[in-house]
């Protein structure tokens, strides 16, 4: 026996599925002798990359560990008081192991099949009831991306319900944080909307200014009372948002209870990491009477078709990708699983818990100032919450150096210092701050008194809170660990995930989310990282930046990255705003018309009419393609205006079109830029790039393509790529210094995005390398077309490519069904019963399901699937022969609950054994849907979005 002692195992082999006895049956099944016969016969020849991509060698997961250890140290962990929304928090333990580090949490899908997802719909309904119960206000959404674009979005809901509609100004405080007013610039330019910035006492009003937005606190601290000033806005028919810190609202009057019409702010601080800038939950609320204008997604209360309490998506015509170019937003992904853990802190402290530590960081925040003044210092808040103000002239500089010394970063603005504390202050930080004051001036800790008893609020009593809030029994329960774990845990079970079986969503591209390329994300050197710590102390975090654009770079042939976007429908808006600026510093301002394929998701239209563009519709072919004719005839039609094209490759349909490089050629040759939409990049890594099929600009999905996981609707992280001459473009930041020569104004809060789940895509590719990255995209088009091969004799596949494959992804035609009453959405929840989430539904065609499984399943679970869905066309088929009734039958009755089947009577016309386990696999690995068929219209006539008592929900549902 040869031993052999070099053997080092590949991540690649763990990552991608079909093993070696797998491959030679798949390949049979679709009639190719081999998986580079089957790409030649997939992707055009002419777009083909001609050489590797250019990637370091692939590491093993020990190695790639023991690597980003090494590059973690570069970062220095100081001590952080510099606030501006963003502090260090402690994460219960339990949230941390069993939500965050959980992929029974992390690994769900949006929950648009709300049956399967009732854990994480009653989770978000908690956050929403949490918020709205600190703001005052009556109705709040499930989360938005970040406080800043929380904001923008407030600003143009605002805008949209102006009463003058000539009115074109908004109000800022000059006192909002700086990152807030960067990304109101970028999103004001589109409106023309012009942005007042001032002093809010001082500020005098006109029939122009439509709205306005004050930060409570204010950036630098101070606690104002608004009251005079809202009923100023009110006056003059005007609206007002404002951003809150919803730790300071436990103590102070919710700004509902004072004049508020809309109120934002992130969550961050209920337990979620700071992680350089995110993912953190930002929070949107406002009043009932605007809830078909509020964006972002909302939960609401329903009944199921049992008459049972249930839960799901509420209002959904009011969503982005229902009404595209006449949306109010772009929201694709939010930030559900950061809502979730953020709703889970509120749980488990309940509202005294979160008071007291309110109290605590007030009361140290109080002995601070009292102590600091005492040493001859002059706090300039006379009334605040968590954070100092102090003006000290000549001494900035030495006490800069000195808090430096003692690992401590404060926030500095010219001679000013603001200090900020948090959850984690303890009385000896307290001391330590002293002591770096007291050396300023020449004195020493023995020197100072602190006189911790006694301390008197300093809130003015006209401010103080004294409503209630979380007096929902879900918040007055679970204190004790064993009861979080338990209900964590019981919610967990209501969802399938990951964890269960595949999640076969069409353009969403559900890929394993490694062990390995997660394990760093929980790490204190990256997530206990401010996002404006000095640039010195962040040296991890730029070396992993950097070799992330270079990668990413590679391997979509443009010149940089910019990652601050973080949402790929936030890429989308960034690359049309980098592509608008071009234009105009070129002088063509002109340059406003987009042309997009009929086929496009619903945020390319969404996000080109946020950023101001006429939309232009270009045609499909019967094959599904982009009618080549139509885009050349609109082309030179809007020849004088074109700004751009946006387009998906491989196309929406799951088609490499063959014209893709003169579709591109078309567009410069007008005049405009190429955006393509990185929805699809799966297919594309390795073997083609948006730079050789004549690409200017794309977003990445790296919650796709890159393995950053969907979270049950987000994070998500949306980085743009460009070519050379859009470099200059790219997005700048106001705190940060980022900027290229002409940047745009920021698109998200923090300089570079949600940075701390970027790790998970810098372990991705430095684990596969260039080869390990290429076999997935092939294995991806393998499974596919396996999939193709099995189901095309039951299942229409409405398009292919020119010798007969699809690419990452096929769309299933079920609208044949409808003539004998089965309806696309029958077939979804019938996948339930057997253990599946539904692929795609009705996009980007209705009455279809576009299926897609990635490169991470192995074929036995293909075959699970497969079998599925040709048993239910066996259903469907007793039905048009009539031997099963239309209207009564196992479809129409789907999901089935356990408590349905096991019920007492039982008066279907199909067995108990038919509806629970329709295949011998099901018996072994059943999955219980929560809820049977959820009833939407119920609950979209009686909205109820925050957690009702239960016993008022029975009778109701009873009198239904």
């Amino acid at each position: 026996m040869n031993l052999n002692i070099n053997f080092q195992e590949k991540f690649e082999e763990r990552h991608i599925a079909p093993n070696k006895q797998d491959v030679p049956e798949m390949l049979k099944t679709i009639g190719v002798n081999s998986i580079d016969q089957l790409i030649d016969e997939t992707v055009p020849t002419k777009i083909r990359l001609k050489s590797p991509l250019s990637l370091p060698p692939a590491l093993t997961e020990t190695g790639y560990l023991q690597r980003l250890k090494q590059i973690a140290s570069k970062n220095k962990v100081f001590k952080s008081y510099i606030g501006q929304g963003y502090y260090d928090v402690i994460t219960p333990s339990v949230i941390l192991r069993n939500v965050f580090e959980n992929p029974g949490w992390y690994t769900q899908y949006t929950p648009y099949q709300a049956e399967i997802a009732q854990g994480r719909l009653q989770a978000l309904l908690n956050f929403q009831t949490v918020i709205i119960d600190l703001t005052g206000m009556e109705i709040a959404n499930a989360s938005l991306l970040d406080e800043a674009t929380a904001a923008a979005e407030a600003m143009f809901m605002q805008y949209s319900l102006r009463k003058n509609k000539d009115a074109d100004t908004f109000f800022v405080s000059e006192n909002v944080f700086p990152q807030t007013l960067d990304v109101l610039r970028t999103r004001s330019v589109s409106y023309g909307i012009k942005l007042l910035v001032g002093d809010h006492t001082s500020i005098e009003f006109n029939e122009n200014i439509f709205g306005a937005l004050v930060q409570y606190p204010a950036g630098d601290g101070k606690v104002f009372d608004y009251r005079s000033f809202a009923e100023k806005v009110h006056a003059h028919q005007a609206t007002l948002s404002v951003a809150a810190d919803l730790m300071s609202l436990t103590l102070l009057t919710p700004p509902g209870e004072w004049g508020a019409d809309i109120v934002v702010g992130s969550s961050q601080r209920f337990g979620v990491p700071m992680g350089f800038g995110g993912p953190h939950a930002a929070f949107f609320a406002t009043k009932d009477a605007y809830k078909r204008n509020i964006p972002g997604r909302i939960i609401g209360v329903t009944i199921d078709s049992s008459g049972n309490y249930a839960l799901r998506m509420a209002l959904q015509t009011r969503e982005q990708h229902i009404r595209r170019d006449k949306a109010s937003s772009n929201i694709c992904t939010a930030q559900a699983l950061l809502a979730i853990m953020a709703g889970f802190y509120a749980t488990y402290h309940g509202p005294q818990g979160l008071r007291a530590i309110a109290e605590r960081i007030h009361g140290l925040a109080v002995l601070l100032s009292n102590t600091l003044t005492s040493l001859g210092y002059r706090q300039e808040n006379e009334a605040y919450f968590d954070t100092l103000t102090f003006h000290l002239g000549d001494l900035c500089n030495p006490l800069h150096a000195e808090a430096l010394n003692h690992e401590m970063n404060f926030h500095y603005q010219g001679e000013t210092v603001h200090i900020s504390l948090d959850e984690t202050t303890s009385l000896e930080d307290i001391k330590e701050i002293v002591r770096v004051f007291a050396k300023v001036k020449a004195k020493n800790l023995a020197d100072v008194e602190f006189k911790t008893s006694a301390l008197e609020s300093v809130i003015p009593t006209a401010l103080q809170r004294t409503s209630a809030y979380l007096t929902h029994e879900v918040f007055n329960t679970h204190h004790a660990e064993h009861e979080m774990l338990r209900y964590i845990k019981s919610l967990e079970a209501r969802d399938l995930s990951l964890c269960h079986s595949m999640i076969p969503l069409g353009s969403c591209t559900m890929k394993l989310n490694a062990t390995t390329e997660m394990i760093p994300v929980s790490w204190e050197s990256f997530n206990r990282v401010h996002p404006f710590a000095p640039i010195d102390q962040v040296g991890g975090y730029m070396q992993m930046l950097d070799e992330l654009n270079r990668w990413l770079s590679a391997i979509t042939g443009f010149a940089k990255m910019s990652f601050q976007p973080n949402s790929g429908a936030q890429g989308e808006y960034a690359g049309l705003m980098v592509i608008r600026a071009y234009h105009e510093d070129r002088g063509d301002h002109h340059r406003n018309v987009v042309l997009i394929p009929s086929s496009a998701h619903g945020t390319n239209p969404a996000s080109a009419s946020m950023a101001g563009m006429k939309i232009v519709v270009v045609n499909c072919d019967e094959r599904g393609n982009i009618d080549v004719a139509d885009l050349q005839s609109k082309a030179e039609l809007h020849k004088d205006n074109l700004s751009c094209l946006m387009v998906t490759y491989p196309s929406t349909h799951g088609v490499f079109e063959e014209s893709i490089i003169d579709i591109c050629q078309v567009i410069h040759a007008n005049g405009g830029q190429v955006y393509m939409d990185g929805a699809n990049m799966n297919a594309q890594v390795g073997l083609t790039s948006p730079a050789s099929i004549g690409a200017d600009v794309c977003h990445l999905n790296l919650h796709k393509t890159f393995c950053i996981p969907h979270g049950g609707g987000g994070p998500g992280m949306g980085p743009i790529g460009v070519a050379e001459h859009l470099v200059p473009f790219l997005p700048g930041h106001e705190v940060v210094n980022i900027n290229e020569g002409k940047s745009i104004s920021a698109v998200a809060a923090a300089p570079f995005g949600s940075a701390s789940i970027l790790l998970i895509s810098h372990a991705y590719i430095a684990m596969m390398g260039a080869d390990g990255l290429t076999n997935a995209t092939k294995f991806a088009i393998l499974n596919a077309n396996y999939i193709k091969a099995r189901l095309e004799h039951d299942y229409k596949i409405l398009y292919a490519g020119a010798s007969g494959r699809c690419a990452h992804e096929m769309i299933l035609d079920c609208r044949s069904f409808k003539s004998y009453g089965v309806e696309v959405g029958d077939i979804a929840k019938r996948l339930m019963d057997y253990g599946f989430h539904a692929p795609t539904v009705s996009f980007p065609v209705a009455g279809t399901l576009m299926v897609e499984p990635t490169e991470s399943e192995p074929k036995a679970e293909l075959d699970r699937f497969c079998d599925a869905l040709l048993a239910i066309r066996r259903e469907i088929a007793a039905i048009e022969s009539g031997a099963v009734d239309k209207n009564e039958n196992v479809l129409k009755h789907a999901p089935h609950t356990l408590a349905v089947v096991s019920a007492n009577e039982w008066n279907r016309p199909y067995t108990r054994e038919e509806a629970a386990y329709p295949l011998p696999y099901v018996a072994a690995h059943k999955f219980w849907p929560a809820v049977g068929r959820v009833n939407d219209s119920y609950g979209d006539r009686s909205l109820v979005c925050s957690c009702p008592p239960l016993s008022e929900y029975e009778e109701a549902a009873a009198s239904y």
